[in-house]
């Protein structure tokens, strides 16, 4: 690793990011980083877009990521810039997006003087982030910023932030390009142990009533494909969590949809019911496994994950296996080929006829009146959508803000491809889907993107319209309007006796005039009848759309598992009275 001529700081790290291959950088101008955008404003390579809140450069960021297996870039200005966005920050950690992000900082001899627009931001993301730095060298600059791209991408992915001085911007700096080490410590282990894949495949054919559990892992591996020959391969069923829709076809027979708090009926009883679950890619995460002590009782559990830290920290498992998700299906795929073991077929023929009752069941199910006037179900909204977009000729790309209206689209909308469903999991952050919806059209401009909305949701970030406009982004943004927090008022109603404190949205705005204002095209459905015809309308507009559809304001999500409830302990919706024997006061069958 040789230096060569020396440049600014600011225009060292623009080679450096074009390096690395950035074309994008999400950000927004503040005095602490105008040295940088002085070198932007002088080239041509690299894409400036201007957000208009920094939080949501960082959730754009995480849409370009998630949509196209690259690292989202972020630049923001010292002191509120920085600490804007956390919350993005923290939302890449939990959801595992590899994303960089740039800050700026007062000069390094005004550290710690509680300088003009100073603040903390290596002690404040400290928590926030994968890892980061506080640049202090000139010399460490150039090596620094590579290295930032090989931490965020490498084992578990995730964000980090490279505090960046203002003096270090302007001063004299030597370039010098990526090592081939990546790293001096950070070296993630990809390979399986081979010892581990043996136990794990012992298991696996000796099972009779087998579970693969898939998370967002297998999309970040890329792995997608080696999945889909592993299921067909053993013939067991398959269910994904939030993050990992998409991973495995949504219309294959194997596939029983997603599973935990709103899962699927079939999904969450062959999670309990299990005698061998193999894990892959998913971190046994609170909204999967329910109460901790009831989760999956009888089977002996495999988890495959590149993270070592993840692995027996929220369950106990039988056979850990350390790797990156793709070389771990690969090494079970050769493993399975070679063993002459013949599987528990007549067992596992059992375990399918008895998935199959619980398919029937129908746990997604809802009754949409047709009649002339009749209100919108939520349920049939999402479901339209995806029929009207289903086969229209291009790549569709589906973001969500979060509540209600995320597990309709994650329960209706039907994936069958990876890295096209963006959506906030772990920290499940309101104002996530228009940012970073806006990210992913910028990565995919000939795409249809839509963002899935809530009334409340969309108006935390909603000042992003003006990037919209600024840039020509067509974005729809399909508003699912109940007038409620819908999934606060949906728990006041279950869990606290139906006080619904500060849940209802009393003074919203006309979306239609918004929008409007925007410079975007506003719709509104108020009636089934009405629906179709927006949607239709929506699709064929070359601008940003906001589509407002007034929806039924008492409809609940279900299925639903109570919180530190069991995953056989499932509340089925009104509909399914005939089929349990337990009715409660609120209309809702206990299974």
């Amino acid at each position: 690793m040789s230096a060569d001529q020396t440049q600014s700081g600011a225009e060292v790290i623009l080679r450096a990011l074009k390096e690395q291959g950035v074309e994008v950088i999400f950000g927004y101008p503040g005095g602490a980083v105008l040295p940088i955008y002085d070198a932007i404003f002088q080239q041509n390579a690299i894409r400036h877009i201007l957000v208009r809140h920094e939080q949501a450069a960082v959730h754009a960021a995480e849409g370009y990521a998630r949509s196209t297996g690259r690292v989202g870039c972020v630049l923001v200005t010292s002191g509120p810039g920085a600490t804007n966005a956390v919350t993005g920050l923290v939302d890449a950690l939990m959801d595992s997006i590899p994303v960089v992000c740039l800050t700026g900082q007062v000069p390094t001899h005004l550290i710690g003087n509680d300088a003009f627009q100073e603040a903390d931001t290596t002690g404040i993301t400290r928590p926030a982030t994968k890892h980061n730095y506080l640049v202090r060298r000139s010399e460490d600059l150039a090596r620094v910023i590579h290295e930032a791209f090989y931490v965020a991408q490498n084992g578990r992915p995730g964000p980090v932030v490279v505090d960046l001085p203002k003096d270090i911007l302007i001063a004299p700096a030597p370039y010098v390009g990526p090592s081939g080490n990546g790293h001096r410590t950070y070296k993630p282990r990809t390979e399986p142990d081979r010892a581990a894949i043996a136990e794990a495949l012992r298991l696996l054919k000796g099972a009779k009533r087998p579970i693969l559990y898939t998370g967002g892992g297998i999309i970040n591996a890329g792995a997608s494909e080696l999945l889909r020959e592993f299921v067909h391969l053993t013939g067991f069923p398959c269910t994904s969590t939030l993050m990992g829709l998409g991973a495995f076809p949504a219309s294959d027979p194997q596939f029983l949809g997603m599973l935990g708090m709103h899962g699927t009926y079939e999904a969450n009883l062959t999670m309990h019911g299990c005698d061998v679950m193999l894990a892959l890619g998913a971190r046994f995460d609170d909204r999967v496994t329910g109460r901790l002590s009831a989760f999956s009782p009888g089977s002996k559990k495999i988890h495959a994950d590149i993270d070592p830290s993840s692995i027996n920290k929220n369950v106990a498992v039988d056979v850990a296996i350390v790797g990156d998700a793709g070389r771990v299906l690969a090494a079970l795929i050769a493993a399975w080929k070679a063993d002459e073991t013949p599987p528990e077929r007549e067992a596992l023929a059992a375990w399918w006829r008895q998935i199959d009752l619980w398919r029937a069941r129908d746990s997604l199910r809802f009754v949409q009146s047709p009649a002339r006037g009749a209100v919108i179900k939520p349920q049939h909204a999402v479901k339209r959508l995806y029929e009207m977009t289903r086969g229209i000729g291009r790549e569709v790309y589906i973001s969500t803000e979060v509540g209600q209206h995320q597990m309709w689209a994650a329960q209706h909308y039907r994936f069958e491809k990876p890295n096209r469903w963006m959506t906030s999991g772990g920290l499940g952050t309101m104002g996530y889907g228009l940012p970073a919806a806006m990210g992913v059209q910028i990565a995919h401009p000939d795409a249809l993107v839509i963002d899935i909305a809530g009334e409340a949701s969309i108006l935390m970030n909603i000042q992003e319209m003006g990037t919209l406009a600024q840039y020509r982004l067509p974005v729809k943004i399909f508003i699912l309007n109940n007038e409620y927090m819908g999934m606060v008022r949906q728990w006041q109603e279950l869990l606290h006796g139906g006080r619904y404190s500060e849940s209802y949205s009393a003074a919203l705005p006309d979306f239609v005039k918004l929008a409007e204002s925007f410079h975007a095209v506003g719709l509104r459905a108020r009636s089934v009848d009405e629906l179709d015809g927006v949607i239709a309308q929506m699709l064929a507009t070359d601008k940003p759309v906001i589509a407002d559809i007034m929806v039924d304001k008492a409809e609940n999500c279900f299925p639903m598992i109570p919180s530190g409830a069991a995953h056989n302990e499932m509340i089925l919706g009104v509909g399914h009275e005939s089929e349990a024997a337990g009715i409660t006061d609120a209309g809702l069958v206990l299974v």
